[in-house]
């Protein structure tokens, strides 16, 4: 069977929302259930201050195994998924994936939301207007009944224009606002999608029963939420924890003191799975500390492999044909 080169216009003709949300959940649950495995987000520098990222999972119970690789240069992202079949080890497919690494982490923080937020919650805060910003928001409008997002950004033209442009994608209110605590007081469920390296929420701002999807920084050294919404989360979430030890800054700050403070944190896959709560109050915050994990890449990258074939979609590449082999 030929290799599909899937490019980033096909991805993004075949890849929408509730497709991402149903196979990321599927991805955890079958983590919590030993179907799934994953090797963390491993980076090494190149000249210039570029990086090299790559990450790897296994979705035994749907046959396949994949690799994101990914590099940072020149201030640009290039992004690859290689899915391959676990019975023959073919490589079914080759995807470009700047759209479905967004769309994916989007997906993350919609289950996330799912499991985490309140059943009725009805407004957002969003912190960032980046690339990532508009699944984020996608995401948590088709899994909880969203009625108004406060957005805000360094930039008041590129706020204005995010929330211009979200409000007539999504049919929601989306308005932006002059300061993250703006944006952030009173909103029911609270996003940071930012490359900041200091806190841009503080836990004095939140309700109560506030949940937050903190998404922006997968380095030790930075972070967006301070030690407050840590410390005083009732649950703390995240998608690997291994790989949070070593990259979820947001968490690695504010443990260093207290090594102890780890055991507090579980995996969104556990919640999925049903085997710890999401939620025990409608008082207390909830905390998701997004890194991206491999198995969220390779579960969405299947799903667009299988309607690109159901479609006909996708460029036919003959690899490792021999001498008639």
């Amino acid at each position: 069977m030929p290799t599909l080169l899937l490019s980033e216009t096909d991805v993004q003709q075949l890849l929408d929302m509730p497709l991402a949300v149903e196979a990321v959940e599927e991805g955890l649950r079958g983590m919590a259930e030993g179907t799934c495995v994953l090797h963390g987000r491993r980076r090494f520098s190149l000249p210039g201050g570029a990086f090299l990222h790559y990450m790897a999972a296994a979705d035994l119970g749907n046959g396949v195994a994949g690799l994101k690789v990914y590099t940072f240069a020149g201030g640009r992202l290039r992004f690859l998924v290689l899915l391959y079949g676990t019975e023959t080890g073919e490589l079914l497919a080759l995807v470009e994936a700047g759209f479905l690494s967004a769309v994916r982490t989007g997906a993350a923080s919609g289950v996330a939301t799912r499991y985490m937020a309140r059943p009725d919650a009805r407004t957002v805060g969003l912190i960032g207007t980046g690339k990532m910003a508009p699944a984020q928001l996608e995401a948590i409008v088709a899994v909880r009944p969203i009625e108004q997002v406060r957005v805000y950004s360094r930039r008041e033209e590129r706020r204005r224009q995010f929330a211009e442009t979200m409000t007539a994608r999504l049919g929601v209110p989306v308005r932006a606002v002059s300061s993250a605590e703006e944006a952030v007081r009173g909103a029911d469920i609270v996003v940071t999608a930012t490359t900041a390296a200091q806190p841009v929420v503080e836990g004095r701002w939140l309700a109560p029963g506030t949940h937050i999807n903190a998404i922006g920084s997968n380095f030790a050294h930075r972070r967006e939420v301070d030690a407050e919404t840590v410390l005083r989360a009732g649950v703390i979430a995240t998608d690997s924890i291994e790989q949070a030890r070593y990259e979820a800054g947001d968490l690695i700050q504010v443990f260093a003191g207290d090594p102890e403070g780890w055991a507090r944190v579980v995996e969104l896959s556990q919640i999925v799975a049903g085997l710890i709560p999401g939620r025990r109050s409608r008082e207390e915050w909830t905390l998701f500390k997004s890194n991206g994990i491999a198995i969220e890449d390779v579960a969405v990258a299947a799903r667009v492999y299988a309607r690109a074939r159901e479609q006909g979609r996708g460029t036919a590449l003959n690899l490792w044909v021999a001498d008639g082999a």
